[in-house]
This record gives C-alpha cells, sequence and structure tokens, in this order.
C-alpha cells in the first residue's frame, strides 16, 4: 500500500496535515486487508484495502456510512476518503477505540431510532455488496417486489448458477411466487437499514458508545435487521427488550425472519458453498409449510 499517497488525501480530505508514522495491520476478515495508519500528529486512521477493481465496493460502503452517520443515532466510523494507489484500492475511516461493553440496550434504542430514518421508497441510489456479492438496490415502491426480484430471487440465481441442489432452487421459485402471503396484515416502511447486521459488524467504543459498520446500507423492512440480529448470535436480550420498547416488532415478525434470514444463507452459499445449502433447504421448508398453513 502506498501510504505516502494515503497521507496526501487524507490531508486533502481534512483540510489538516497528515503524516503517517506506522502502519499496523489488524484484522480485517476474510474480505479485506485492514490497517491502523498512526500519524505523526497522534491522530491515527483504520483503513481497508482490496485489489484496484474493489474501489465501487469502498466508495458505496463511505456513502452507506455516510447516510448512517447522517441519520444521527448510532455511531459509525466517518469515513474520509477512497481511492486507488500502487494498484490497490482503499477506504479511510475514522479510528474508534474498541473494547468498551455493556451497551445492548443502548444499541437496541439506537437502531430502532435509525430505522426511523425513512424514504418514501424502497432500495437506495446505488447497488452495493452483502460481502463480495453484488447487491442491487434498484428503487421499488414495493417492498415485496423488491424482496421477490432483488434479494431473494437474485441469491437464488447465484445459486443456481454455483451448482446448488435443484431441489433448493425449485423450493425458492415456489416461495417467491408466494411471498405476499407473508404480508397480508403487514405493510413495512423504508427504513434505513445497516444491511449486514451481524455480531461481527458491531462493537463499544472505550467511551461506551455501540458503534456498527461494514454495512450494505439500503432502505427496507425494519424486520430484515432485526432477524440477522438473531442469525448468528451476539446480541443480548437486553438489546432486544430495549429495541421492542422503542419500536414494537409485529406478531408476524416470528415466522418473516426466517424469509429475511434466507437471503443471508444463500448468500453464505454463494460465497463459501458447503452445509449452506442444506440450511436454506431446510429454511425454505419451514417458509412452504406456513404458506399451507
Amino acid at each position: 500500500m502506498d501510504w505516502q499517497h494515503i497521507s496526501r488525501h487524507i490531508s486533502e480530505a481534512t483540510g489538516e496535515p497528515f503524516a503517517v508514522a506506522r502502519a499496523e495491520s489488524v484484522g480485517g476478515g476474510c474480505i479485506n486487508s485492514a490497517w491502523r495508519l498512526r500519524g505523526e500528529q497522534g491522530r491515527d486512521y483504520f483503513v481497508k484495502g482490496n485489489s484496484a477493481d474493489g474501489l465501487e465496493m469502498f466508495a458505496a460502503e463511505a456513502e452507506g456510512l455516510a447516510e448512517m452517520a447522517a441519520a444521527g443515532a448510532v455511531r459509525v466510523p466517518r469515513p474520509v476518503c477512497h481511492g486507488t494507489a500502487g494498484g490497490q484500492a482503499y477506504l479511510v475511516m475514522e479510528w474508534i477505540d474498541m473494547g468498551g461493553g455493556g451497551a445492548g440496550a443502548r444499541l437496541g434504542r439506537e437502531l430502532a431510532a435509525m430505522h426511523r430514518a425513512t424514504r418514501d421508497r424502497f432500495g437506495w441510489h446505488r447497488d452495493n455488496t452483502i460481502g463480495a456479492t453484488p447487491q442491487p438496490n434498484t428503487w421499488s415502491d414495493d417492498w415485496v417486489a423488491f424482496w421477490r426480484e432483488h434479494r431473494l430471487g437474485f441469491q437464488l440465481q447465484l445459486a443456481a448458477r454455483n451448482g446448488a441442489p435443484r431441489a433448493v432452487v425449485d423450493k425458492g421459485e415456489r416461495l417467491q411466487a408466494d411471498l405476499d402471503a407473508f404480508f397480508t396484515d403487514y405493510r413495512p416502511v423504508p427504513s434505513l437499514l445497516h444491511g449486514d447486521l451481524w455480531g461481527g459488524n458491531q462493537g463499544v467504543a472505550r467511551t461506551g458508545e455501540p458503534v456498527i459498520f461494514d454495512p450494505a446500507v439500503y432502505y427496507g423492512d425494519r424486520e430484515a435487521d432485526l432477524a440477522m440480529t438473531e442469525l448468528f448470535g451476539g446480541f443480548g436480550r437486553d438489546f432486544h427488550a430495549a429495541y421492542d420498547e422503542a419500536w414494537p416488532r409485529d406478531p408476524g415478525y416470528a415466522v418473516r425472519k426466517t424469509l429475511y434470514n434466507l437471503y443471508h444463507i444463500l448468500n453464505h452459499y454463494n460465497l463459501f458453498g458447503g452445509g449452506y445449502a442444506g440450511q436454506a433447504g431446510t429454511m425454505l421448508d419451514r417458509l412452504l409449510a406456513e404458506l399451507r398453513g
């Protein structure tokens, strides 16, 4: 990574001189490299790196972080700049010292407040990614149509191309055809969503503030965010109780959360293969059984 180029870009973006003292590698997940960039002036930044063709992914992430920050509800790392240098793409964000704890209830309240930021349509003004998978966000007035085409349908098409069992794809197509049945008495509003809200994408700053990061932002049913908080764990009872006190869930959430998490399990199959196809099949069986009553 060309740290001198990035230092100049930080200086231009912030209007304050920045010179790098050292770059320390930190855990960046399975998609990106990551560093803590320490400055001679005492200011630090968090930097993600990828191949040059990852620039659009970083540009969308920066816009998503800015969108969530503008809601003024939950703390996110503020994006500073992004670009390419030395054949690599990079995204620079503020550095937040993590390591606090006990902020579950506060995160629940603040996430509910972020979900109160709404638009008049579902989607977003640009596509982004969910993990490394493209995520189309074409605006739509109809939530069920949006989920059918741009979430469930998109992942099913990828799964078919990636060799998923025919039975899984067939069940998914049957579910697509009858999606309206899950929304007969429920009309979601287009809430600002994090979009990829599992336990690894949230933490607590040393100041005690909850922080969420690595988003896949769009405007959709808030239940989609809430469902993912239950998929892999990491969100305690205090979080859920505080959220429901601020904005109670609809009773139908207990069924729809499987529908929303199916999207992520199909995405995991498309990214990693393996047993995720079987897990998707089990979820599809459960949802189709609900349709049969």
